[in-house]
């Protein structure tokens, strides 16, 4: 395929980012407070390019095989004849890591009371939170969550959300880091809308208990019975968020003290959250665990859950593969079963066919 915007968008994004901090370097303002918040918002915004790439494109990360893995090409400027080949997977990391640490020193404390496309420390904190989870580096994934939420931890209470509007959240709502949202083919996301009217798995509607609010809130009901999703945390944007937010801090502490045994203060942080999940018009009953293990399997159901049209999952399914979780998809299309095993190959999307002949980099293995 040509034109994948998956791949296209995100290098578009590293372009500007280029150019703005190339523009930077010559520019007399570089230093000052305004200057200072330009570079890091561009090095905010590539790293967050990067990453996404590395999500769609790259094998799970794997500290025993990433200096061999195939990651991306790492443009750092912006001349279009500037062509690189794939870097190793840890070397591509090793560049998210570098462009965010440098944000740090140059974003602002505050989260922007009304722009939230414009990041702040405590979205760079977060995205590391996310990006070190997917690396499976959970000591590092909690302290960053840590040093997020200590800067900004507020939830929104599911009860006072409306439960019957397409559009339930605002895109300045209380939970929103960073609001970014992912960008595809409109005409792919709804070949098929007229045919059919969106439904969603049976089986995820079955996880939600008939009181936890977030069943009205994420999902509206067909005439047949079937669920279709509402807009999320986008407002009344098409696409879905991918942005940060903070009810994903509050899963990812919880996840990484039930993987160090401290099996209370994993569920206590789980519900924190899930008491302003649940109809406060019926007892809300705390979540409770036997043990770390059964603590785990407990807060990844309620990731799954939470984390609903954010592009989240996949990475889950790739991450939690790696530790012997095998999780295998199955779908049925036009009386056909397609299924994904574990770990499988097609995990990684291919690199787009026109890119392979311009750049004549590696194509990803089927």
């Amino acid at each position: 395929d040509t034109g994948i915007s998956d791949w296209n968008l995100p290098y578009q994004t590293i372009f500007y980012a280029n150019i703005v901090l190339e523009g930077l370097v010559k520019s007399d303002s570089a230093s000052s407070t305004k200057g200072q918040y330009l570079k890091g918002w561009a090095l905010f915004s590539r790293a967050f390019a990067f990453y996404n790439l590395t999500r769609t494109f790259c094998k799970a990360y794997d500290a025993a095989s990433a200096n061999t893995d195939l990651g991306i090409p790492l443009r750092l400027a912006s001349a279009i004849d500037y062509l690189k080949p794939r870097a190793s997977l840890k070397e591509s990391y090793n560049q998210i890591f570098a462009d965010l640490n440098e944000s740090l020193s140059l974003l602002p404390s505050e989260r922007p009371s009304a722009n939230l496309n414009r990041p702040s420390k405590i979205a760079a904190y977060a995205l590391l939170a996310r990006i070190s989870l997917d690396m499976r580096n959970y000591t590092a994934a909690e302290k960053y969550a840590e040093q997020a939420l200590a800067l900004y931890s507020k939830l929104i209470d599911y009860n006072v959300v409306s439960q019957t509007s397409m559009t339930p959240f605002s895109r300045t709502n209380d939970e929103l880091i960073c609001n970014y949202g992912q960008y595809g083919n409109y005409s792919y996301m709804t070949a098929n809308y007229v045919e059919a009217p969106d439904r969603v798995s049976a089986l995820l509607i079955a996880l939600y208990a008939p009181s936890d609010l977030r069943l009205k809130v994420f999902y509206g009901q067909n005439a047949d019975g079937s669920f279709y999703k509402k807009r999320g945390y986008n407002g009344n944007g098409f696409y879905p968020f991918t942005g940060l937010a903070t009810d994903e801090l509050y899963l990812i502490k919880a996840e990484c003290l039930a993987r160090r045994n401290e099996t209370k203060s994993a569920m206590d942080k789980l519900n924190q959250l899930l008491a302003l999940r649940f109809d406060k018009s019926k007892t809300f009953q705390p979540v409770n665990a036997s043990s770390s293990a059964d603590a785990l399997t407990k807060i990844l159901l309620e990731r799954r859950k939470e984390l609903v049209w954010r592009g989240m999952r996949w990475n889950d399914l790739k991450r939690l593969n790696k530790e012997g979780a095998n999780i295998t998809l199955s779908r049925v299309l036009n009386g056909i079963t397609y299924t994904l095993p574990p770990n499988d190959s097609r995990y990684v999307f291919p690199i787009p066919n026109d890119e392979i002949t311009l750049s004549g980099i590696e194509q990803n293995p089927r």
